[in-house]
C-alpha cells in the first residue's frame, strides 16, 4: 500500500510562484485596461443568453460569493445593453374625478411627464389670473342683470296685481325681511295693532276676510315663482359656464393641441374643462373663496388637477437599470402616503410614491437575494407581480385587515420588467428546493465561478484588471515583482497552485493596503515590499485571537508537544474562524483502550460537541479496524476518542487520519513521534482523502515550533491529493529550504503511522497476515487478546436465575 518515492515534499512542491519574465512589463503603465469580466465564460454566456431571452418567466439568478465581480459586472453589462432598447414612457398619476378613490394612470412620451406638470401649473397660474376677472367684466355684468330683471319684473308684476286690489279694499302690502304681508290703512297709512283694535268688530272682521282673500290671490299670483327662480338659476348658470368655456378655450386650446397625438391626455383636459365648470365659481368666483388666500387658491388647484408624476425618463436614452439595495414592499411596490387634518388621516392621488418596479418598468431590475427574502410580504407580491405582469399598489397590511384608514386604489400598471436576484449559491439551492415558483420565473442561472484556471490568458488578464484598479482610483502603478506577489497571494487565497482566486474585491483591497504602505514611505511606486507589508498589517490586526491562544500553548495552558514521544497522542491541526481571521490551530488527538465490547466512543459526539461530519469521520474508524484488523475474529473493543482541551463545536473530518493513527497506537502501544502534527481523512479502506485548509492548518503549527525553536524534525503530514494546494508563506518556505521543517505527504494510513512511530507499520502478505512485531500484527494481537478476554468473561457469568435457562432474544 505504500507508494514508491520519498514521502517529504521538496521545497519547490510548496508554492507556485510567478514567473516575472512571463510576464513581459515592466509595470503596470505598460498594460492596456482591461474590458470584459475575467475568467467568467460561462457566466458571460448566461448573461447574454437572459438579456436576449424577451419571453415571460427568463429572469436570472447571478450566483456566487461575495467579491467575485458579479454585481459589477451584472450592472455594467445591463447598463450597456440597456442603452440600446427603447426608452419608456413617463407615467404619472391624474385625478378621477368621477371616483377620486381610484385615480388613473396616464403614460406620456419619454421626458414630457415633467413638462405637463409644468403646463398644468401654468394653467392654474393662468386660471388665478383669469378668475374671477371673466365675471367682473362689463358683458357678464350686463347679462347677469338682464337675467336678474326679467326675474324680478315677473316677481314685481304679479305683486302689482294683487297690490291694486288690496289698496281698493283699503289694505297696503309690507315687506317684512324675505317675507310679505298685509295691513289695513286710513288716511294713506297702516294701521298698528293698538289703532286696529280700536276698530269696531265689523270693520275688523271685514278686514279679516279681505285681507284672507287678498293672501289666497297673492298667493296664487306667486305660484310660479320656485319655476322663475329655476328658469333664472338655469340661465345664471348657463351663462357661467358660457363664460367660464370663453375664458377657459385660450387656456386649454395649446394644451390640445401639444399632446393632440396621445388620445388619453386629450380625454385628462376634457376632464379637467368639464370639472372646472362646476367648480370653479366654489374656488375662485363666490364671496368665500374670493376671501382666501392667493396662495391657497392655487394649493388647492394644483392638488386638484396637477398631475402626480411618479417615472421620468427624461434623462439617459435607453431602458432603466434600477438597482434597489433596500427592498422593503414599499421601496419596490410603491405605496401612498397619508397626511393628518384634524386628527384624521386623508389622502389623494398626489400622495402615491412610485417603487422601484415602477422605475425598472420595461428595463431591469438588480436586487439582491438575502436582503429580498428578510423582507416581510415582499417575496409573494414579487412573484405575483411577476405572474400577472401587472404593478399594483396596494398595503400589504390591507390583507390582514390591518388597515384601518380610507385609502385609494390606484388604476393597475402593465409590468414588463426582467428582475435580476444575485445572491450565493445557499440562497439558490434553498429556492429551487422550498418554492416551486422559483424555477418558472427565474429560468436563467448566471454562476460565477470562485477561482479561475492559472493560465497565461487569465494572468495577463489579471494584470491588466489591476492597471485599471490602480488607474480609476489615482492609486500609484505596480511593479512587475508586485504583481507577481499579488497574482501568488490570489493563489494562495484560491488555496490551488494552478488556480487564481475569483475573488476580486480580497485583491483590491489588499492594493488599496499596499498603496497606502507606499504613500506612508514617500515611494513613487508600488513594489513587493509594500505588498508584503501590507498583508503583515491585516495580520497583525486580526491576529489578536491566533496569537493569544499561541501564547497559551507556549505557557502549557493548551497541552501540544512538539517533540518526545507518546502512545496514544497525536497533534491534529484544526481551522479557527473568528470574523475574517481565519488560522490554523494543533489540537492533540489522543485515545484510549480497554478491554470490554461498546466500540469506538467519540467523547465529542457523545457531549453534543461534535457535529454530523466530524462523527461520521470517527465512525468510519470502525469500518477501518474490522476490515483491516479483524477479517478472522469479532471486533471487539472499547475505546474512546477526544479532540482534547476543546470547548466548542467540532466539525469536519480532517481529524479522522491522526485519530486512527491515535487508536492504533493505544491498541499496539507504540509511541508516537510529538515533533508531528497530522490531518487527512480517511475512509473505510484506510485511503486518505483531501481536506480543507491545508495551507493556514501547516502555518498554525510551524508558528508554534517556530516560537519553541526549530529542531530540524519538526514537520505536518497531509494528504497527497492535497500537494496542489499548497500555496505557503515565506516563512515556512525559508525553513523548508533550510531543513528545519518539512511537510510529508501520505496516501494511506500506514504512511502516516510509520512517519508517526518512526518504523514500518507492516504490510500484509497473499493471506493477509501482517509481519510479526510490526505495528499493524501487533494491533491483530492485541485486538485478539481483547476478543478472548471478553469471550471468557462471557462464559464465566453466572446466569440470572439458577436451574432456569436464559431465554435467547429471536
Amino acid at each position: 500500500m505504500t507508494r514508491p518515492g520519498p514521502l517529504r515534499l521538496q521545497p519547490e512542491q510548496l508554492t507556485a510562484p510567478i514567473d516575472l519574465k512571463s510576464l513581459g512589463f515592466d509595470s503596470t503603465d505598460d498594460l492596456e485596461p482591461f474590458k470584459g469580466i475575467l475568467g467568467q465564460d460561462r457566466a458571460v454566456e448566461a448573461m447574454h443568453f437572459g438579456v436576449a431571452m424577451k419571453r415571460a418567466g427568463y429572469n436570472m439568478f447571478v450566483m456566487g460569493e461575495p467579491g467575485t465581480g458579479r454585481f459589477s459586472y451584472a450592472m455594467r453589462y445591463l447598463q450597456a445593453e440597456a442603452k440600446r432598447m427603447p426608452t419608456p414612457q413617463d407615467c404619472v398619476y391624474i385625478n378621477n374625478f368621477d371616483e377620486p378613490r381610484a385615480p388613473k394612470a396616464l403614460h406620456l412620451a419619454p421626458g414630457t411627464g415633467a413638462r405637463l406638470v409644468e403646463d398644468i401649473e401654468q394653467l392654474v397660474d393662468n386660471l388665478l389670473a383669469t378668475f374671477p376677472a371673466a365675471f367682473e367684466h362689463p358683458a357678464f355684468q350686463q347679462k347677469k342683470s338682464a337675467i336678474d330683471q326679467r326675474f324680478n319684473r315677473r316677481y314685481d308684476a304679479a305683486i302689482e296685481t294683487v297690490e291694486r286690489q288690496a289698496l281698493e279694499r283699503q289694505i297696503m302690502i309690507y315687506r317684512d325681511g324675505g317675507n310679505l304681508g298685509f295691513t289695513p290703512i286710513r288716511d294713506g297709512k297702516g294701521l298698528d295693532e293698538a289703532q286696529f283694535a280700536q276698530l269696531p268688530d265689523a270693520e275688523r272682521e271685514r278686514y279679516h276676510e279681505d285681507i284672507a282673500v287678498l293672501e289666497e290671490q297673492l298667493s296664487e299670483a306667486l305660484s310660479s315663482l320656485p319655476q322663475w327662480k329655476r328658469e333664472s338659476s338655469n340661465e345664471l348658470r348657463e351663462l357661467n359656464e358660457q363664460t367660464i368655456t370663453e375664458a377657459l378655450q385660450p387656456l386649454l386650446d395649446p394644451l390640445t393641441e401639444r399632446y393632440c397625438d396621445n388620445p388619453l391626455m386629450c380625454e385628462y383636459i376634457n376632464a379637467i374643462h368639464q370639472n372646472l365648470l362646476k367648480v370653479v365659481v366654489e374656488l375662485l368666483v363666490d364671496e368665500r373663496a374670493e376671501a382666501r388666500p392667493e396662495a391657497a387658491k392655487k394649493a388647492a388647484l394644483i392638488d386638484h388637477y396637477s398631475p402626480n408624476l411618479i417615472v421620468e425618463h427624461g434623462g439617459s436614452p435607453g431602458a432603466p437599470v434600477v438597482h434597489e439595495p433596500h427592498p422593503s414592499y414599499d421601496n419596490l411596490f410603491g405605496r401612498v402616503e397619508y397626511t393628518s387634518e384634524q386628527g384624521a388621516l386623508v389622502t389623494t392621488y398626489r400622495n402615491i410614491r412610485a417603487g422601484a418596479l415602477h422605475r425598472a418598468n420595461n428595463g431591469y431590475l438588480v436586487l439582491e437575494a438575502d436582503k429580498l427574502l428578510a423582507e416581510p410580504f415582499v417575496w409573494e407580491a414579487l412573484k405575483r407581480a411577476l405572474h400577472s405582469r401587472e404593478l399594483k399598489i396596494e398595503s400589504p397590511w390591507a390583507d390582514i385587515g390591518r388597515l384601518t384608514t380610507v385609502t385609494l386604489t390606484p388604476q393597475v400598471i402593465p409590468l414588463a420588467v426582467k428582475v435580476v436576484l444575485i445572491g450565493s449559491r445557499r440562497a439558490y439551492y434553498m429556492l429551487q428546493d422550498y418554492d416551486p415558483d422559483f424555477q418558472e420565473l427565474f429560468r436563467v442561472l448566471v454562476d460565477f465561478d470562485d477561482y479561475l484556471p492559472r493560465t497565461p490568458d487569465s494572468i495577463e488578464g489579471m494584470a491588466q484588471l489591476l492597471k485599471t484598479r490602480v488607474d480609476e482610483e489615482g492609486m500609484a502603478p505596480l511593479t512587475v515583482a508586485a504583481v507577481a506577489r499579488i497574482l501568488t497571494y490570489s493563489a494562495r487565497l484560491a488555496e490551488h497552485q494552478q488556480h487564481l482566486s475569483a475573488s476580486i474585491s480580497d485583491i483590491f483591497q489588499l492594493v488599496a493596503e499596499a498603496d497606502l504602505v507606499r504613500e506612508l514611505a514617500g515611494d513613487k511606486i508600488t513594489d513587493t515590499g509594500h505588498i508584503e507589508r501590507a498583508l503583515q498589517a491585516k495580520e497583525n490586526r486580526t491576529g489578536r485571537a491566533s496569537a493569544r491562544i499561541r501564547e497559551d500553548m507556549l505557557s502549557g495552558v493548551i497541552l501540544i508537544d512538539t517533540d518526545g514521544a507518546a502512545v496514544g497522542k497525536c497533534n491534529g491541526l484544526t481551522v479557527l474562524a473568528i470574523g475574517d481571521s481565519v488560522f490554523g490551530v494543533p489540537a492533540r488527538i489522543s485515545a484510549s483502550v480497554y478491554p470490554g465490547s461498546s466500540g469506538i466512543v467519540d467523547i465529542e459526539r457523545e457531549v453534543n460537541l461534535g457535529q454530523p461530519i466530524h462523527s461520521k469521520g470517527v465512525m468510519i474508524l470502525t469500518g477501518y479496524l474490522g476490515s483491516r484488523y479483524a477479517q478472522d475474529h469479532q471486533l471487539e473493543i472499547s475505546a474512546s476518542i477526544a479532540l482534547e482541551q476543546s470547548y466548542g463545536y467540532i466539525d469536519g473530518d480532517s481529524a479522522s487520519l491522526g485519530e486512527v493513527c491515535a487508536l492504533i497506537s493505544a491498541l499496539a502501544r507504540a509511541p508516537l513521534q510529538q515533533c508531528f502534527a497530522i490531518t487527512g481523512s480517511i475512509n473505510q479502506f484506510g485511503e486518505v482523502q483531501a481536506i480543507g485548509g491545508v495551507n493556514v492548518k501547516i502555518e498554525g503549527f510551524f508558528r508554534l515550533c517556530q516560537a519553541r525553536g526549530l529542531t530540524g524534525k519538526q514537520g505536518v503530514i497531509i494528504p497527497r491529493v492535497n500537494v496542489p494546494n499548497l500555496m505557503l508563506d515565506k516563512a515556512v518556505m525559508d525553513a523548508a529550504e533550510e531543513g528545519l521543517f518539512h511537510i510529508y505527504a501520505v496516501d494511506n494510513v500506514d504512511q502516516a503511522l510509520s512517519l508517526l512511530a518512526g518504523e514500518n507499520a507492516g504490510e500484509p502478505d497473499e493471506q493477509g497476515n501482517f509481519p510479526a512485531g510490526s505495528i499493524n500484527d501487533r494491533v491483530v494481537q492485541r485486538l485478539k487478546q481483547i476478543n478472548q478476554r471478553n469471550s471468557s468473561d462471557d462464559r464465566e457469568e453466572p446466569s440470572e436465575a439458577p436451574g432456569i435457562e436464559p431465554l435467547l432474544n429471536p
